[in-house]
């Protein structure tokens, strides 16, 4: 009974919503590979994101208030959210204006920031990681280790470190990278419950559409 209790507590604890806004330790921003999204998901779902030459590679899935272990969700602000025309302008960003609504709605209301301030911060975070321009040549799908896009987003930003980078792969296709920073927006190493390295020795990337 005593483990199923502190199981329940530490689930419990991994994440938290409806907390107040501004409470947190550091940022966790994910870049989206959208082909790999699009094939796995976007297609059947119909997103715009997924259409012929939009030219998308990575794209901005979220910046994410996180504690040194688990993340505020859903917070309480006294923030007004963003209009429609708003979320539209973060379109080229995010993919599409209903993710930007989403990490608003979940995420932004987290940082005590207004929204505005909260899409532009997402803007200064994405800008200052150089994306490996080769993956963008890409020109069929391809097979590898996921270890080969950590490196060479280590290659292309040598202020950031291993423990501060993470790979995700879900479904057998490349999906994300994970890049931990402080308020501030400098590199920092990852929490635990974040460093989740994809070990797939095949991993699968498609070709920009």
């Amino acid at each position: 009974m005593r483990a199923l209790v502190f199981w329940i507590l530490s689930a419990a604890a991994a994440f938290a919503e409806g907390e107040s806004a501004g409470q947190f330790d550091y940022y966790v921003m994910a870049l989206s590979w959208t082909p790999s999204w699009c094939a796995a998901e976007g297609d059947a779902r119909g997103s715009e994101q997924c259409d012929a030459d939009t030219g998308f590679g990575w794209t901005l899935h979220g910046l994410w208030p996180q504690f040194e272990q688990g993340w505020p969700s859903y917070c309480r602000t006294n923030e007004r959210n963003p209009s429609r025309s708003d979320t539209a302008a973060q379109a080229r960003l995010f993919g599409t204006s209903g993710l930007a609504w989403h990490q608003w709605n979940k995420h932004g209301r987290c940082t005590g920031l207004s929204s505005d301030d909260f899409y532009h911060l997402s803007q200064l975070a994405y800008d200052r990681v150089e994306r490996p321009e080769i993956f963008r040549r890409l020109d069929k799908t391809y097979r590898f280790p996921a270890s080969i896009v950590e490196d060479a987003f280590l290659e292309a930003n040598p202020d950031l470190e291993a423990d501060g980078l993470t790979v995700t792969c879900r479904d057998g296709f490349i999906r994300e990278v994970r890049i931990c920073l402080t308020g501030g927006l400098e590199p920092r190493a990852c929490g635990r419950d974040v460093r989740r390295d994809c070990t797939l020795s095949d991993a699968r990337m498609d070709p920009l559409r």
